[in-house]
């Protein structure tokens, strides 16, 4: 049988330490009037905001204070449409980048943001190329520097949804390992394990094929030898490049196949509680992967089983390890990350009917390995309180 897929990612990729200082002579291929969107933390902001302004290109500051919001949205939006900026800039974690993803994408596009959203909204196809795009990670976990989806918040529906086209790749991704060495060890655990969730979904979903295997067998590998460390030693900069490596790769992956059942629950669970992503990832990854290999066994879906016996492998560095062996290594490691588990986020089993009803509609649940019915979808959530 023939080998068939597509790929696609970010224009153009600078991986490299100190990268950071080469971005604004890259600008003047791109425009003059800039909006540099961030996160909390404003510093590195500001940084290229004066270095900037020394070369004559003028540019204002957005600042998104967590995971974005329709509102958020439409607020940046509208500050780039009335500063005539030409070019947007994202510095900082997964929402201050697919914020700036999203406001490119809005500005130039007539409408509402909520018409273009998947789930909630009319899904309406971007017909106006985004402004150009800038990628500049800080964390290593999310790999939205070379996807072309932004995942917003609905404080309306209590659900987060993403805004997704094939436009809305980043001209230019900047991914230097030593904007990371500032993470503090939490952050670290919950952004490596998203990293980790995008690899090991999209190599066992029915969507994968060898190109994307590679990138995720590659990923998985740089994971199981520099998440610890990383989490441990903030300054190992080896680790933190292999991090970054792997969130960039794990990134590529996603942009290209469906996740499965985690990222299925990731959308709502997100949307009704006050949750980071990567810690959602981190509660539900064990309990999916127990349930996926068990349905899977039920079935007697050998092909998808070796994938899982592939993961074990990868991740443990034992070549004899089987499928179980994978989802205890991840289960160990969650707790020596010391994530704390769904209960700890007030996450209680009345709300768990409308959690599975709100992830069965989630695209990610189409990638999942296995078909998963009502009652395996209410073990995952038992399993990870």
């Amino acid at each position: 049988m023939g080998v068939n897929f597509e790929f696609a990612t970010s224009t153009r990729i600078i991986f490299e330490n100190g990268s950071f200082r080469k971005v604004p002579g890259l600008f003047k291929d791109f425009g003059s009037k800039v909006l540099i969107v961030t996160g909390k933390n404003q510093n590195l902001a500001h940084q290229l905001s004066e270095i900037l302004s020394e070369i004559n290109i003028q540019s204002d500051i957005f600042s998104i204070h967590s995971e974005p919001t329709i509102s958020d949205i439409d607020q940046g939006a509208d500050l780039a449409r009335k500063t005539l900026c030409n070019v947007v800039v994202g510095i900082g974690g997964g929402s201050a980048v697919d914020s700036a993803k999203a406001i490119a994408a809005l500005v130039p596009n007539q409408g509402e943001l909520s018409e273009y959203l998947e789930v909630i909204g009319k899904g309406r196809k971007l017909e106006v190329a985004p402004l150009p795009f800038i990628a500049i990670p800080t964390t290593a976990g999310t790999g939205a520097e070379v996807t072309k989806n932004s995942v917003i918040k609905s404080t309306e529906h209590n659900v987060k949804v993403s805004l997704r086209s094939d436009f809305m790749y980043p001209r230019l991704a900047v991914i230097d390992p030593v904007l990371t060495l500032t993470m503090p060890p939490g952050i670290t655990a919950t952004t490596g394990v998203d990293a980790l969730t995008h690899l090991l979904e999209t190599f066992v979903s029915i969507q994968s094929n060898p190109f994307i295997d590679m990138l995720c067998r590659e990923g998985m590998k740089r994971i199981s030898a520099s998440m610890e460390l990383a989490f441990n030693d903030g300054n190992n900069l080896e680790a933190r490049e292999n991090m970054a490596m792997a969130s960039m790769l794990g990134g590529m992956a996603l942009a290209n196949v469906k996740l499965g059942a985690v990222h299925g629950f990731a959308g709502p669970l997100g949307g009704m509680y006050p949750i980071p992503h990567g810690a959602v990832c981190a509660c539900l990854l064990p309990a999916v992967m127990e349930v996926n290999i068990s349905a899977l066994k039920e079935i007697k879906q050998e092909k998808q089983l070796l994938k899982f016996d592939e993961v074990a492998c990868i991740l443990t560095g034992n070549n004899s390890a089987v499928a179980e062996d994978g989802a205890v290594w991840v289960k160990n490691l969650v707790k020596k990350l010391q994530i704390p588990s769904l209960s700890d986020f007030q996450i209680h089993e009345d709300s768990f009917p409308e959690l599975i009803e709100k992830a069965k509609k989630s695209s990610s649940m189409k990638g999942n390995p296995v078909e998963l019915n009502n009652g395996q979808l209410l073990e995952i959530l038992i399993k990870s309180l």
